[in-house]
Formats: C-alpha cells, structure tokens, sequence
C-alpha cells in the first residue's frame, strides 16, 4: 500500500516490484473458470501484503459494482479476432478497470489513517474522467486533473469538466499532454512541496493502475484456453506505454508461451513503433488525431520495461532517461534483438484508422472507436497463426466525429454520456507553466487544516 500511496518515487524514478510472483501450471489450472472479480482477487493477492484477503475482497466488489457488464471485460469474437472490450465502466474507458480500484485504494488507508492527499494527474483524454469518477466526493481527496486545452473529444473534456463535486478540479491547459505530464513530474520532485501537499498520483506512474490492468489480460487467456488456445497474441493501442506494460507483467507472471508476442499499435505519433522497428527513441512533435489519447510523444512507463532491458540496472536506467531529458533522444538500436522477442509494432495513419471502422462495422456490424481501430489495424498487419486479443479500450460514442466520418452512422450516446452539452461545467485554463499550476494547487489543496 505504501507504492500505491507513493505513486512516483522520492527520487523521480517509477516502482517496481524487486520481485514478479511465477504463476505455475497447476495455478492456473485453478484458475481456469474463475469469474473476473474473483481472478482480481487471486493476482492482485500476489503483490498485496498488507491488507486482509477480506478487504481485497471488498474493495474489488466495490471497485466493479458500477461496471454495466457482470463479466466486466468481456471477450467478443468478431472475424478472426478477438475483442476485450474494456469499455463497461462508469467513464466508457479500460482506464475504469484500475482507476475505480485506485480510487478505493486511497480511501481506504486515508481512512486508517486519518490523513488527507491531493491527487495532481495529467490526461490525454480518458484517465482524467475515470480518476475523477474514482474518488469524486470521497472524504480526505482533492483532486487536480491537467488536460490539453482543445486537444481532447468534446466529450472527454465534458466527462471531466461537468464534475462539480467541491474535491474535483479541472485544468486545461495551453499545451499538450506531454506537457501537463512534465508539470506533474515536476510537483512530485519538488519533495518539499510534494510532503506538504500530500500529493498521489493517478496516472500509470502509479504502479496500482499496472497491476490492475494485468488482471484483464489473465482473464481474456483463460477465456481463450477454454475453447482449446494455450498460445495468444495480443494486439494494444498505446501512446503512454502502460497498457501494453501491464500485458508485459502479465506475459512475465504467466507459463512461458501463453501469452507469445505483444503487438504494440501506435497511430501517427509513432515514438513507441520507431523503438521497436529501429531502436530509435526520440520525440517529435504531437500530431493530433482521431485518437486523441494516443497522442503522445514521451511514454510514461518506458521507463519500467527499459529497467528489464538493462537486466534490471537501475543505475543504467537513470542514465538513460537523464540522457533522455537532455536530448531528447535514446538509441537503443542494440537492443533491438532483445525488444522483438517481446514486441511488434507498427504505426496506423488516421486514413488506415477510419478505413478500419468502417470496414469492421460493414463487414460485422460492430463499431470501434479510432483507438481500438488502430490495434485492429495492427492485428490484421501483424498477426500470426496464433489467436490475436485486441483490446477495445474505448466505446465509439467518446468518439462520434470519427466513427461517423468512416461509417456516416449517429451513434446513440449511452446514458452516462447523454446530456452532457447541456450540465453546467467548470474549468481553470492556464499555460503549460508549473508556477501556475503550482500556485492554483496550492490555492485549492487540502492541508492538515482541512
């Protein structure tokens, strides 16, 4: 729980596990017809040693009480893939998965301990609905949500900004979510400010969020082992790196061979695609996209697998990111080896993105949103003999201007997304400058006085 509570680590670096638990043959055997909150309970059981199996328990069945789905990520065959959708929680989005987890995390040790925390999180879209949602009116939690200002899904933006619980703050800010996620390193390694501030972490700098999303590609295996698969690819769009590294622990965990290559799908800000076809690791500027929450040219949680690259040196790992920060660019082009053995990718354009919505839903009337799209796309390029997973990790209507430009089909907004033009919102814009968002945190934080 002290990793959780952390979220980044004093000295600026990610937490890991010194260890990852091996899950035998036997084990998961006997995990074979486990339902989901169940299967949630054993994994998240293996990292957890400070917390009663009874409070794991009830956190998980309040942590998916509000998802609409009783399987909560189920698997759909449409074609020759398979499609986890991720998408039955409160904010339509896979962040639900461990945003709704996390959020009961803080509350329950906040509530041990009777302290308080400010959460300060940046977004490209869909983390900062599904962190707000996560602990909006809970006790003891302020939370600052930095998202770039224009440069979200009309509806991403009013999922966060018609929230007017009193613990609940938007920023917009002028700039893009790199930028936001720079400001929000840069509070957390001001360690004065940090410890005075109490402040937590959402994004998938919180290794929580990881753990909690190794769960979904356990469960969509041992689907797939059911009806006679013991090999599976697994196709994951991905800007930040997260999503993809938690499919990477779950290869880890998991027999050797269940779980055979992970395809990482990027659109056109194809950082993560040039790293794996060239060893090139190197920014270039944001194009924005249909699939605006991919949008990103520093992944979060590179860093994480760099550390298994290295042969688990930290030493080399903070070499590599300081380089990083001051250049701009890693070759990594040695390594590359080593990186096909986990890894495919390739990089989708927005024409082959819509192409794919519109192909998926004419051929086997099922809508993707451009996110989902992309890992599709990838799947169909890349994919072998054996089964592709691709994850779905938004419904198509956060995205109806693209997914009615490919199909030329309205799509009916679910309930939790009616109406949302006409509630009342609120927001705070600033620049891309950490003194300003330092000063409005500062201004609205909870402090021991609250």
């Amino acid at each position: 729980m002290d990793a959780v509570m952390t979220g980044l680590a004093r000295d600026g670096g990610l937490l890991l596990p010194e260890t990852l638990p091996e899950i035998d043959t036997g084990k998961l055997e006997s995990w074979r017809n486990l339902p989901y909150l169940y299967l949630a309970m054993e994994i998240l059981g293996l990292f957890i040693d400070d917390m009663s199996k009874n409070d794991i328990e009830a956190l998980v069945e309040k942590s998916y009480a509000a998802f609409s789905h009783p399987q909560v990520t189920p698997v759909r065959k449409v074609g020759e893939l398979y499609i986890l959708e991720l998408f039955h929680g409160p904010t339509l989005a896979f962040k639900d998965v461990a945003l709704q987890l996390l959020g009961n995390l803080f509350e329950y040790r906040l509530q041990q301990s009777g302290s308080f925390m400010n959460i300060v999180g940046a977004t490209s879209g869909d983390t900062g609905s599904a962190a707000i949602f996560g602990v909006r009116g809970k006790e003891g939690i302020n939370i600052f949500i930095l998202h770039p200002h224009g440069r979200t899904s009309p509806i991403q933006a009013l999922q966060m900004t018609t929230v007017l619980d009193a613990n609940v703050f938007n920023i917009a800010i002028r700039g893009t979510f790199d930028d936001g996620q720079a400001i929000v390193k840069e509070l957390f390694n001001d360690l004065e400010f940090r410890d005075t501030y109490h402040l937590g972490a959402i994004n998938s700098i919180n290794w929580a969020r990881v753990l909690a999303q190794v769960v979904y590609y356990v469960f969509s295996f041992l689907k797939l082992r059911r009806i006679g698969f013991d090999s599976v690819d697994f196709s994951v769009p991905t800007g930040n790196f997260g999503d993809i590294f938690a499919g990477f622990v779950a290869r880890r965990l998991l027999p050797e061979g269940c779980i055979n290559r992970l395809i990482l799908a990027t659109n056109e800000n194809d950082i993560l695609t040039r790293f794996v076809t060239r060893g090139d690791y190197s920014t270039a500027a944001v194009r924005p996209t249909s699939s605006p929450s991919m949008d990103i040219q520093v992944a979060s949680n590179f860093e994480r697998y760099l550390y298994y690259l290295r042969d688990q040196d930290g030493a080399r790992v903070r070499a590599d990111m300081e380089g990083f920060a001051a250049t701009g660019r890693l070759d990594l082009s040695s390594l590359r080896e080593r990186v096909a053995r986990d890894f495919l990718s390739t990089s989708v354009s927005e024409k082959e993105t819509l192409a794919t919505i519109a192909e998926v839903y004419e051929k086997y009337d099922y809508l993707l949103d451009p996110h989902s799209a992309v890992g599709v796309r990838a799947a169909r390029e890349l994919g072998g003999e054996r089964p592709v997973i691709c994850l779905a990790t938004a419904h198509p209507a956060k995205f109806g201007d693209a997914v009615r430009k490919a199909t030329g089909r309205e799509v009916k907004l679910p309930p939790a997304l009616a109406g949302l033009e006409e509630r009342e919102s609120r927001c705070e814009i600033l620049d891309a400058d950490t003194g300003q968002v330092k000063d409005y945190v500062r201004e609205h934080a909870l402090t021991g006085r609250h």
